[in-house]
């Protein structure tokens, strides 16, 4: 009777099948040794904080125009504001209140409005995990949205809306999940179609829009942005 085949390994043999792959080692496939099914993927870093505004209060306090040479707190931004009345936005709140903190209102809009920050040194790079977090509040139906300018000069608006009628609450969203129609910014509307994969490596201002007229003081339709950080890297211009 013939008799079953015996394997013998010897010691060079055992050895090689012990140790671990040496870099630049492939499998049989011919893919990197040590990739399969369960390793690990390559962590992508979040960005640093690239600007926040908190918004400055004047000496007299108490809710006024906002004035661009008077409202930032951070030297280093520029403030825009688009729509036909947009000159009508509001700052008001106190640092010290945190149900009324310093904040713009746009309840004095007649027609959509919209603000912007500029770096005066850098663009951003809003690509990645860039992420905006804004601290907000509205009434009625109305809802905070983001707004960006590439540097072409594209303006568009975000699917993605905050706003809470009871409380100011803070959210954070990631800009890749956003999807993004054209916006003409000389009467903050949305135009055509969703924009596919904008470029967002060179954003020139970032911002937010209320896409309907406000209602005056007390409850009805405006929105509340307080805080605003964005997460990106900067470009220089």
């Amino acid at each position: 009777m013939a008799q079953p085949a015996t394997l013998i390994l010897t010691t060079a043999m055992l050895a090689s099948l012990l140790s671990p792959p040496t870099a630049g080692a492939q499998d049989p496939a011919g893919q990197p040794a040590g990739r399969g099914r369960g390793a690990a993927t390559p962590r992508v870093a979040r960005p640093s904080l690239f600007f926040k505004e908190e918004w400055k209060q004047t000496p007299a306090g108490g809710e006024h125009p906002v004035v661009a040479s008077e409202a930032l707190a951070n030297p280093n931004l520029e403030l825009k504001l688009y729509g036909s009345s947009s000159k009508e936005i509001q700052l008001t709140g106190s640092a010290q209140d945190e149900t009324n903190p310093i904040h713009l209102w746009t309840g004095s809009c007649t027609t959509p409005c919209a603000v912007a920050l500029r770096d005066k040194t850098n663009y951003g790079d809003l690509t990645g995990l860039a992420r905006i977090r804004w601290v907000t509040k509205v009434s009625g139906f109305h809802q905070v949205r983001p707004i960006v300018k590439l540097a072409d000069g594209t303006w568009l608006v975000g699917d993605h809306t905050d706003g809470s009628t009871s409380d100011w609450l803070q959210n954070d969203f990631s800009l890749t999940d956003v999807r993004w129609l054209r916006l003409d910014i000389a009467a903050v509307v949305t135009k055509g179609n969703f924009v596919e994969k904008p470029d967002l490596s060179k954003v020139d201002e970032i911002g937010f829009v209320d896409l309907l007229p406000g209602s005056g003081h007390g409850p009805g339709g405006w929105i509340d942005v307080a805080t605003i950080e964005v997460f990106g890297k900067p470009v220089k211009r």
